[in-house]
């Protein structure tokens, strides 16, 4: 089982001459491209765990095994599985094998859809500093799809409450910020501790299509958080507990579902919030 992506590439075309004294039609060669490979789970599953596994392929074939390192999350691949009606969202960020292989354990509790996004950083040279390449996941059953709720500016998750100041105003392409407030169970301000390289993430997923957007906030203790859109950027921060400032810059219109996720108190938390998208 394979997906792939196109990977902007120079393609040699010699033109000739015949015999005849006619001109060749030049041979274009098929495009080449990255791959998922040996993707698992590969046909229809039941409800519960199983093992999400892939390895990425080179447009040589050979199996990618550099990716980048260091400080920050833009690092290894981040491997993140969202159910088709946005219901259900898994983030993991595991360790990648000396033949490329990567293989996490995953929770698939309903039957339906899923999407395995890989967010992949390699260690390459040229302009390229991420792609995502993805596949899907049936689970065996009766799908009863959830509708999204509306925009609310408050969540209750485990006893925290995570409140967004002001309705955000969102546009496609065009970056902007909002602040987040989160209080513990005994209403202190939360105290984040860093996760996957940075102090939160929101991960965006948009309604019916599934575009993928993926920002963070960053601390003075987790640096390389920006994220970019064409020439746009945007880089979350904190420097106070409990208090989130998030950059948005989302790919295009429409309706769109932001997981918030952080570690507080020694728990990661997933705050869904509802947003939309202006043209």
């Amino acid at each position: 089982m394979k997906r792939a992506i196109p990977l902007l590439l120079l393609l040699a075309a010699v033109a000739g001459c015949g015999s005849s004294g006619g001109p060749k039609v030049p041979t274009i060669e098929p495009a080449r491209t990255f791959e998922l490979v040996d993707t698992e789970p590969s046909g229809k599953i039941q409800p519960g765990r199983a093992t999400v596994a892939f390895a990425v392929a080179q447009p040589s074939g050979e199996p990618l095994t550099s990716y980048r390192t260091g400080a920050g999350p833009h690092t290894g691949i981040h491997v993140i599985v969202v159910k088709d009606d946005l219901s259900t969202i898994v983030h993991r960020h595991p360790p990648i094998g000396a033949d490329g292989r990567l293989s996490q354990p995953i929770d698939f509790p309903s039957p339906g859809r899923y999407r395995v996004l890989a967010d992949i950083y390699p260690r390459l040279t040229g302009p390229q500093r991420n792609f995502q390449l993805s596949y899907d996941v049936r689970v065996a059953g009766r799908s009863r799809p959830k509708p999204l709720p509306p925009f609310a500016a408050s969540a209750h998750v485990d006893g925290y409450r995570v409140v967004l100041h002001g309705k955000p105003n969102v546009r496609a392409i065009f970056p902007s910020f909002f602040r987040v407030t989160v209080t513990d169970p005994q209403g202190r301000p939360a105290t984040f501790k860093p996760w996957y390289g940075a102090l939160a993430h929101a991960i965006f997923f948009h309604q019916g299509n599934l575009s993928y957007f993926h920002t963070h906030v960053c601390g003075p203790n987790t640096p390389g958080c920006t994220s970019t859109l064409g020439g746009a950027r945007v880089t979350g921060s904190s420097t106070t507990p409990g208090q989130l400032r998030v950059g948005v810059l989302l790919p295009e219109a429409g309706v769109w579902r932001m997981f918030l996720q952080f570690q507080a108190n020694g728990k990661v938390l997933t705050v869904p919030f509802t947003l939309e998208a202006a043209s």
